[in-house]
């Protein structure tokens, strides 16, 4: 079941791409008024989790430093604020704290809570908030040049650590299929994968080294007819691509289209609204 909204509601403390908070008022009145346990096994950003907020959670990402930045803010807020505040928003500080991960025996030293206010740092300073890495997983955005971003986000980290503290929240960082090997009849999965790419030069898969192609839609695809036989209540947002649509087709999955908003994007002409969908295996 979901909480009722209080006035520490949590948020997301970072910028994601493909970031789902745009889009609550399309998504929230589609989610089950009642269900067991809340998976969301490509939490990301967690506009959806924190804006729903269920007693009872399993989140995933397969990007692990993204989940020790949330077992940060579980376990350690105060230490995270104060080594956030340490930082300060110019190049110079920000390609020190980005380069870390170039020498592997520094890197290897930062504590959890080292590592979680890297991410959230470099996430709050870079260009256009985009978490990339290159092939040998180090992150590679360059400098945002924000006049005053905010950093610490103290309230967000309070309020998001009140949550998890008060609630039943698991943190796993695996492979999608086994994030919601757990789920059961009558509990619900929200699943907010890497989008299948528009058109052959739109792609971004690079939260991880690994990337995700339509191997892994149609993997995920099957793994929804299967939770989908087990009685669990599904629903995924994705691409209107008609690779996608042929995935999930009636009257197993009902499609509904919807119009986002893309901010992300090195390029501005590849910003601006753009048809997506939202799949469920309940309602019409």
């Amino acid at each position: 079941m979901r909480n009722k909204e209080t006035d520490n509601q949590p948020a997301p403390i970072l910028k994601w791409a493909g970031g789902k908070r745009q889009l609550l008022n399309d998504i929230l009145p589609n989610i089950p008024a009642s269900y067991g346990t809340y998976y969301e096994p490509f939490v990301g950003g967690g506009a959806v989790l924190f804006a729903v907020s269920p007693k009872k959670a399993v989140i995933n990402d397969l990007n692990r430093d993204l989940i020790r930045v949330y077992e940060a803010v579980r376990d350690n807020p105060d230490e995270l604020i104060n080594t956030l505040k340490t930082y300060e928003n110019t190049a110079e500080c920000f390609y020190r704290i980005r380069n870390i991960d170039r020498d592997a025996e520094a890197f290897s030293k930062l504590s959890d809570v080292e590592r979680a206010s890297r991410i959230i740092f470099l996430n709050k300073t870079c260009y256009n908030g985009l978490y990339r890495v290159n092939k040998s997983g180090q992150f590679n955005t360059p400098f945002g040049s924000y006049r005053n971003p905010d950093i610490v986000s103290e309230t967000a980290i309070r309020s998001d650590h009140a949550y998890f503290s008060n609630n039943k929240v698991r943190m796993l960082s695996k492979d999608f299929v086994e994030a919601v090997r757990g789920a059961k009849e009558g509990d619900f999965v929200y699943f907010d994968p890497p989008y299948d790419p528009v058109s052959p030069t739109a792609a971004f898969t690079d939260y991880n080294s690994g990337g995700f192609g339509r191997k892994d839609q149609t993997r995920l695809a099957n793994l929804c007819i299967r939770l989908t036989l087990k009685g669990v209540k599904i629903m995924l947002s994705n691409s209107a691509t008609d690779f996608i649509r042929s995935l999930y087709p009636e009257p197993m999955f009902h499609t509904h289209i919807i119009q986002a908003r893309r901010a992300i994007n090195a390029r501005g002409d590849r910003r601006g609204v753009v048809p997506e969908v939202l799949i469920t295996n309940y309602g019409q």
